[in-house]
């Protein structure tokens, strides 16, 4: 059964009434609601493309995934092409308050039906990628695309013992790089660059020491030339395992960890790619004092799989407390990345985003005192500020957010999206 409908003039007037009175309750906290509105509203989310057609991209190779990724379902509406795409992020960036920016992969080239290889991308075959994002007041990031490839069908890439193949990957993580500058440069925004590889082992290997000095003697290649920061930075991206890559993975968390602190290089922590008893919020702080800066990859695992749609859970909710509380937000990049056929693909997109900002928000909202009586000493006290400001309203302050920022409220976006199946998703076979 539907909910009752509301007369938008009464949904405004509730969400005004709710809202004032979740400020007084937060002043009494010590909290200012509308200051945390104010930085809320800074954040930019990076919405990775591939959500909106199965990490499929649009060169045509036809070339299985692989690289241990792998897609679940078969919901109707894939996008088919570029267009297609951008029309559906368009959509769900509609449904999510503030502004923010897309994370693209090598894959998603436009070439006009020609064949071109990954290392003879251009900045020019993500020229309407560029017009779109400017138009539309988004940045880009980007990352190469070391899977789904004929040179990549064994599970290496840049730690591969053919110098052809591993030739290959470095001159396309050149490409890559130059491709990020380039969006960076026209957007005014910096580009992220992330580079992450399959590479690894399914059963134990003879010799691990090998594949990873030649990763790092090609990661060096790839990031030869200096680019100018304004426009481009680069972060390297670690794995527990995948699937194909059980026993070891050449780009471990210790190997990334060392080469982005002794290149000075963003380090990228995927909140899927440890194991389920690591805590991710905890590494925020201990890599921050050593790296430049940090990308963030919110995702969730389950089981083995970490690509999973965001949930407002108690993992998100410490990852997006450690970048509040830290004071160091200016240095994370904040993305999602995960991939779900199974159901509405805008949809997945639309409550991912807005669980992360809504962790974000709650860690704005946090009382002063929760940190007053850890400075004091009093670790009771610490314990029972945390546990009651649980149950303070952030809910009336998250619908005061988006409706000041022109979104649905609550749930109402569903709606929206169900029109869209119907108008334009049903059509796409």
């Amino acid at each position: 059964m539907e909910p009752p409908r509301r007369a938008p003039s009464l949904r405004r007037a509730l969400v005004a009434t709710a809202y004032r009175t979740a400020r007084e309750r937060y002043g009494l906290a010590g909290v200012d609601t509308e200051s945390a509105l104010a930085k809320i509203a800074a954040f930019r989310i990076s919405l990775q493309c591939w959500q909106g057609d199965d990490v499929g991209g649009f060169e045509g190779s036809g070339a299985p995934l692989g690289g241990g990724l792998a897609v679940t379902g078969d919901r109707q509406g894939k996008a088919r092409t570029a267009t297609e795409l951008r029309a559906d992020l368009e959509k769900a960036l509609s449904l999510i308050p503030g502004k923010h920016r897309v994370n693209l992969h090598a894959m998603y080239g436009e070439f006009s039906g020609h064949r071109v290889d990954r290392d003879a991308i251009e900045a020019a075959h993500f020229r309407d990628w560029i017009a779109w994002a400017k138009t539309n007041g988004l940045g880009l990031d980007f990352n190469p695309t070391c899977f789904a490839h004929p040179k990549a069908a064994d599970g290496f890439t840049l730690s591969h013992a053919d110098p052809g193949i591993r030739g290959f990957w470095i001159e396309h993580c050149r490409r890559s790089r130059a491709i990020g500058a380039a969006m960076g440069k026209a957007l005014g925004s910096p580009c992220v660059t992330n580079v992450w590889i399959p590479d690894g082992f399914k059963d134990t290997p003879a010799d691990r020491q090998a594949p990873r000095e030649r990763l790092v003697a090609a990661l060096d290649e790839v990031f030869k030339a200096p680019l100018p920061p304004k426009h481009h930075l680069d972060a390297v991206e670690p794995k527990l395992f995948g699937i194909g890559a059980e026993s070891c993975t050449v780009g471990s968390h210790e190997f990334y960890l060392g080469y982005a602190i002794t290149r000075r290089k963003l380090l990228c922590l995927d909140s899927g790619h440890f194991h389920p008893t690591e805590d991710v919020a905890d590494k925020i702080s201990s890599v921050l004092l050593h790296v430049p800066a940090i990308l963030l990859h919110v995702s969730r695992g389950v089981r083995w799989d970490s690509d999973h749609v965001v949930t407002f859970t108690d993992a998100i909710q410490s990852i997006a407390r450690e970048v509040v509380a830290g004071g160091k937000a200016d240095r994370i990049h904040l993305g999602l990345d995960y991939f779900d056929a199974s159901i509405d693909r805008i949809a997945a997109w639309v409550i991912g985003a807005r669980n992360l900002q809504r962790a974000l928000l709650l860690a704005l909202l946090e009382p002063p005192s929760i940190r007053a009586a850890e400075i004091s000493g009093d670790r009771t006290a610490r314990l029972a500020l945390q546990e009651e400001s649980r149950f303070l309203p952030i809910g009336a302050v998250w619908d005061r957010f988006c409706e000041t920022e022109g979104v649905p409220v609550g749930g109402d976006w569903l709606a929206e999206v169900d029109r869209h199946q119907k108008a334009v998703l049903a059509y796409r076979r």
